[in-house]
This record gives C-alpha cells, structure tokens and sequence, in this order.
C-alpha cells in the first residue's frame, strides 16, 4: 500500500512538471494580452486582479501579484512600492532584478528575452510586425509616479479615450525621450487600444509576486520521498 501512494505521488509530480515546466518559481511577468479595453484596466484593483487571473492559469497563483503601475492626484502610488521587495525571477527562472533598487539602477537584467509573458512567450519588440514594445507604467525612470500636471496615467488606468500614460520600451530600444527605459520611454498617443497600437504598443504591462518565488513545495516533497 505505502510503495503504491508513493508511486503514485511520483506520477502526480511527473505529470505536473510536464504542464507547468519552468513557471514554478516565476515571479515576474509581462502580461499575454491586454484585457480589453485599452489602458482602463479597472484601476489599480482591475489591473492586479488580472495578474493574479494569468498567475492562476499559469500555476503560480498561490503567490501575490501586483501590477507594476503608479497613480496621480491625491493618493497617488509609485510603481515601485506596490511590488514587494524581490528578488524576481521570470518564467524560465531566470534572474531579472535582485531588488527594487536593482531594478531600477543600470543593471537588471531586463531585456526582450528575458521579459516573458506568464506562459514563457516572447513579446515582439522594435523590428518585429506588428511592435508591441510601449509597456504600460504610468512611472517616472525611478519608479515613482509623475508629478506632471499631464495626464500621464490614462486617468489611473481608468480611460480607454483621451489622455495618455508613461510607457516603458521592453526591447530597451526605440524613440521618445528615454527609449532604453523599461518603464518610462515616453507617452502613449492615447488610451484606446486602438492608440496604444497606433504607437508601438499593445496595452501590456508587467506583474510582479510581491512574496517571493513559489514552488510546489508538496509535489517536490512527494518527489523525494522514497518509499522502504
């Protein structure tokens, strides 16, 4: 009976390696797709909650998710203090930043091959048809939020019309004042998804676990066990 639990728990971890692949200790991501509607992604709440969605279908919901985006006005938020503290890993485990400082410094390793969607895939940069490289942040280069009386949030994420946002460039290539910026190269033309195309974008943006790595923790502990 023990020998037959025990291999059975080995099948299970088998299979679920074979589904989840490298994704079980990813931590970041750039979105698969926008929601719909453009930049309004329900605010701040909308945005988070549609990481978490991808997170879940991906294997990694068991972990807090955070949409890297800031607000304006009174209340406003910085991108930067919504992610947690890091380290993030991507979905091939890769280490893209140790912290937030790391992130934002010269050094993360931040590039259009190792900035994944949750389910491994690459997003097409400058030079690919069509570019979707415009990532939305709504941030300063810093991470903070923009103390510019502009729109520069699509009225925190709440307008898929007029205004525009911060973009950042996930290829780290292209035009606008900062065009190597992962999270702030220049504004968006509009705040339709229709204008965010129109500029080289897609509506993306990028998810962060503000807990750390996951893992399967009780499947590898499965796998480990040997039966006498």
């Amino acid at each position: 009976m023990i020998r037959a639990i025990s291999l059975s728990m080995i099948l299970l971890v088998f299979l679920t390696q074979g589904v989840s692949g490298q994704n079980e200790n990813m931590s970041f991501f750039i979105t698969s797709a926008n929601p719909g509607s453009g930049a309004d992604l329900g605010g701040l709440a909308g945005a988070d909650a549609y990481c978490e969605t991808l997170a879940d279908a991906a294997g990694v919901g068991d972990l807090t998710w955070r949409a890297y985006l800031s607000t304006t006005g009174p209340g406003s938020v910085n991108a930067r203090d919504r992610i947690g503290n890091g380290p993030w890993h991507n979905f091939e485990g890769t280490l893209v930043a140790r912290d937030v400082e790391h992130l934002h410094s010269n050094g993360p390793n931040l590039t259009k091959g190792t900035i994944l969607t949750e389910m491994g895939d690459e997003v097409n940069g400058r030079g690919d048809q069509p570019n979707m490289h415009d990532i939305l942040t709504g941030a300063l280069m810093n991470g903070n939020a923009s103390s510019s009386s502009d729109d520069t949030t699509c009225n925190n994420w709440t307008s898929s019309d007029e205004g525009s946002a911060l973009v950042g460039h996930h290829d780290r290539q292209g035009g606008g004042q900062n065009p190597s910026s992962f999270n702030s190269a220049h504004g968006s033309r509009g705040c339709s998804l229709e204008a965010l195309r129109g500029t080289g974008g897609d509506g993306r943006f990028y998810c962060f676990a503000t807990d750390g790595p996951g893992g399967l923790v009780q499947l590898r502990a499965a796998k480990e066990y040997v039966s006498p």
